[in-house]
């Protein structure tokens, strides 16, 4: 009996052994797999419509699916050289869900790095080459929409280079400098005869903005001169040595430090106020409400932090739209500017709750049935702490215009 039960143990040992390697080698074999270059075989929209659909090129700011193989625990992912942003959660074995960077300087992308994609892991690196293409140009913001000759003016947007034809108001400007990465152009404004749009035509295509600028007139609802709805608040003044580059009359906004939440508007030289105007045509009041904007030129010669300046329809307080432009991304960074800026606020930017609220759902919501009210533009201190500065700011060209 003891010789059979020996038999049978050590019969089953080299059995066991051969499980012991076989399963050595899987472990190794998956080991192998998992730890392998990653490998692009194809690019997909990642849009919803088409959806799903494999693309032969991609273009900036645009939603892709990677398609392949080893995909996971990705380091770096570059599209022309320019590193994405990575979001892990978007990837699996085989495919990778990734933003083409928004901004990507085209004109000086080395040979090499052209219409590549390369992507990197812990366990290797792949460049698949496939078509990635600059957009159409788009405009973003203009610097001063109503400067004077000799004004430097900058246009700000994406996809700004290789340009064929750059107009201003109908007048060509042929001297400008570009910035390399494609997001802004500046130059020096020669003397315009017109108003105009200003149209940007390159080799991707060409934009043009849906608003005029050096317009005196279309949607202006005070320029303190011939338009002057201006009624009460502060005191206005023509002066080009206190605020040089001024065109005519403006009003100024001027405070010293305010105390904590202090929101006293009503004193002197707090708030701009006019009669009442009409800020849109009624027959306007059914289109989307981000396709029309309050702009205004304001001109700020010393450094400004802490006092906000809010925007009402009508002394309304159901909503308004703040300006902080010493607010960043990167902090509070003190706002100063160099002779006059275009403001622009989208009136979809209206919020409730001392602007920080929900936005207001349309026009009809945020202007009433008749579009008809007063513009009050007012100063506070929002915060908990007096304001870090006082502020001292020349305002001109309060209008409402379309935008899209």
């Amino acid at each position: 009996m003891n010789k059979i039960l020996f038999n049978q143990r050590y019969w089953r040992l080299p059995f066991l052994a051969l499980a012991a390697v076989f399963a050595l080698m899987q472990s190794a074999c998956k080991k192998d797999v998992t730890e392998a270059a990653p490998v692009i075989t194809s690019v997909r929209n990642y849009a919803a419509s088409p959806a799903d659909t494999l693309v032969n090129s991609i273009i900036t700011g645009q939603w892709v699916v990677l398609v392949g193989h080893n995909l996971k625990d990705a380091v770096q992912i570059s599209f022309n050289g320019v590193p994405a942003t990575i979001n892990s959660i978007m990837f699996s074995d085989t495919s990778a869900t990734v933003l083409v960077p928004a901004v990507i300087p085209f004109p000086s992308v080395p040979a090499e790095s052209l219409n590549t994609i390369r992507y990197v892991t812990r366990h290797g690196a792949t460049t698949f080459t496939f078509g990635i293409v600059a957009p159409p140009p788009t405009i973003t913001s203009i610097s001063n929409e109503n400067a004077k000759a000799g004004d430097s003016v900058y246009i700000y947007g994406l996809n700004l280079f290789f340009i064929n034809e750059l107009t201003f108001a109908g007048t060509p400007i042929t001297d400008y400098a570009a910035a390399g990465d494609g997001t802004s152009i500046g130059f020096k404004l020669p003397t315009l005869t017109q108003s105009g749009p200003v149209v940007i035509n390159t080799k991707s295509g060409t934009v043009s903005t849906a608003f005029n600028v050096n317009d005196p007139t279309t949607g202006v609802l005070c320029n303190f001169d011939d338009i002057n709805t201006f009624s009460w608040g502060t005191g206005t003044d023509n002066s080009s040595v206190n605020f040089p580059g001024n065109k005519g009359y403006y009003a100024v906004l001027n405070n010293d430090v305010l105390p904590a939440g202090d929101g006293n508007w009503w004193n002197w030289q707090r708030s701009i106020n006019t009669n009442d105007v009409q800020w849109i045509p009624v027959d306007s009041l059914n289109v989307p409400i981000d396709q029309y904007a309050i702009k205004f030129e304001i001109s700020v010669p010393a450094a400004w932090t802490g006092t906000s300046i809010y925007v009402l329809k009508g002394n309304s307080f159901d909503y308004m739209a703040r300006y902080e432009p010493w607010q960043s991304a990167d902090g509070v960074i003190p706002f100063v500017t160099k002779g006059w800026h275009t403001v622009t606020l989208p009136l979809s930017e209206f919020r409730g709750s001392d602007g920080k609220g929900t936005a207001a759902a349309s026009l009809t919501t945020l202007l009433g049935s008749s579009a008809k009210g007063s513009v009050n533009i007012h100063t506070k201190n929002f915060s908990a702490s007096p304001s870090a500065s006082g502020l001292k700011a020349a305002i001109d060209n309060i209008r409402v215009v379309k935008i899209k």
